[in-house]
């Protein structure tokens, strides 16, 4: 008996999704979903079962993780289950760093590319955000530059599909994003849902997300606002890299075996 056999299903369609917070739904508040967020990923896959009750989905992604934790820790994992569908988002907390072997990350992560298309998977890519305009990361725009294109050379490759977020200039518009300014917010999570059903050629139900005009902020209260950031979600990121600890330890996965019980 398959390990997809052995879990709520049987499922004729498996989508897995792998990586950190971006796949996890960080940002996209949710109290009722496990680990209190929902994320384009589950937003996807309730698209997904709703057009096709023959889908199953897991999502093993874990806020934090480099790309050699998403590799030890999900990859064998997602492989186990079978899948028709993986999207594979990893290596955005390794840019992050003060140091980085880019090329050997990009070995890695055409390595694990290349084991999940072995599955027979539809396998999709995203590229990192242009983060030109952020001022907390526009210093590694240039890595993620170099990310970017390694990882359009491995979806050229093998012939993969590929979310291009770094050509989604709307996401420009910091009304998309948390308050922490790294994660998308509600609105970006849904936005980016429909960017990937539309990657998948897949009916897209979802309702366009409205954005409230952004209200009139005098200079003070620019000042204070920053900050309140600083302090309640800078010094806390700045202080995690120094202690080399991190928000994913000992977290998780929202859904490590296939269901389609979304909540």
């Amino acid at each position: 008996m398959s390990a997809a056999d052995e879990l709520d299903g049987p499922f004729e369609k498996r989508f897995v999704a792998v990586g950190d917070s971006f796949t996890e739904g960080l940002g996209d508040i949710d109290p009722s979903s496990p680990n209190g967020v929902r994320g384009w990923a589950d937003r996807v896959a309730a698209q997904l079962i709703s057009n096709d009750d023959r889908w199953g989905y897991a999502n093993l992604a874990v806020r934090g993780k480099k790309l050699e934790q998403v590799l030890d820790e999900q990859l064998d994992a997602a492989i186990a289950l079978e899948p028709t569908l993986v999207t594979f988002y990893a290596g955005g907390n390794d840019i992050l760093r003060p140091l980085v072997n880019l090329d050997g990350l990009m070995d890695r992560y055409r390595w694990a590319v290349e084991k999940l298309v072995d599955t027979g998977a539809r396998v999709v890519l995203f590229t990192g955000f242009d983060s030109g305009k952020a001022p907390m990361f526009k210093l590694t725009r240039g890595r993620t530059a170099i990310y970017n294109e390694a990882v359009r050379k491995v979806a050229a490759d093998l012939n993969l599909d590929l979310v291009d977020f770094w050509h989604m200039k709307h996401f420009q518009d910091w009304r998309y994003w948390d308050a922490d300014r790294m994660h998308l917010g509600i609105e970006g999570h849904i936005l980016m849902a429909k960017e990937v059903l539309a990657v998948l050629g897949e009916r897209d139900e979802i309702d366009v997300p409205e954005l409230e005009e952004p209200p009139v902020v005098a200079l003070h209260e620019k000042a204070l606002a920053e900050a309140t950031w600083a302090k309640d979600y800078l010094y806390p990121w700045v202080k995690r890299r120094v202690t080399r600890t991190s928000s994913g330890d000992g977290l998780d996965p929202k859904y490590p075996k296939l269901t389609s019980r979304i909540w």
